[in-house]
Formats: structure tokens, sequence, C-alpha cells
């Protein structure tokens, strides 16, 4: 299965939340097996995320998937430091 580095990026989100709660904040903790497969599976997503965004400022024919890492960002407000890179 192919991801987009804006999709690695989501998925690290969602399995780090995993690792936490198995039913979001606040929720019963999760067994820590599933916790340590979960945060291992976000940072190979995490990494891999880094390397997608990496590759596509040096090289020219990576694409643009700008939207891509807006969306998996969330909103950038004005006083985001991220806000001049796009």
């Amino acid at each position: 299965m192919t991801m987009t580095g804006p999709e690695h990026y989501q998925a690290a989100e969602m399995l780090l939340s995993a690792a936490s709660y198995t039913h979001g904040p606040g929720g019963d903790p999760v067994h820590p097996e599933a916790a340590a497969h979960n945060l291992a599976m976000a940072q190979v997503h995490a990494t891999l995320a880094l390397a997608a965004v990496t590759a596509h400022h040096t090289i020219p024919t990576s694409g643009d998937d700008r939207e891509g890492w807006r969306v998996a960002l969330g909103p950038v407000g004005e006083d985001d430091v991220t806000a001049s890179v796009w």
C-alpha cells in the first residue's frame, strides 16, 4: 500500500493516540504490549512522513502535495511559525 507523506503523518498521529487510550483521552488505558506496538508503528510513519517532506523540498520531481500537508497539519494561524512555509 502506497501512502503520501501527509497520510503517513496522519497515521502517526492516530497511532500515538491509540498508544495512550482505547477510547480517546480519558478512556481505558491500552495493554502495554499494544501501546508499545502502536508507538513503534507511529515512529515508522513519522519517519516516512519526514522523508516525504524532505524529498518534496529537495527533489523537483517529487510532486506538489502542499494541500495534503495543509489538511494533515490542520489549521495554521497567522502566529504559527509554519505559516511562512506555505
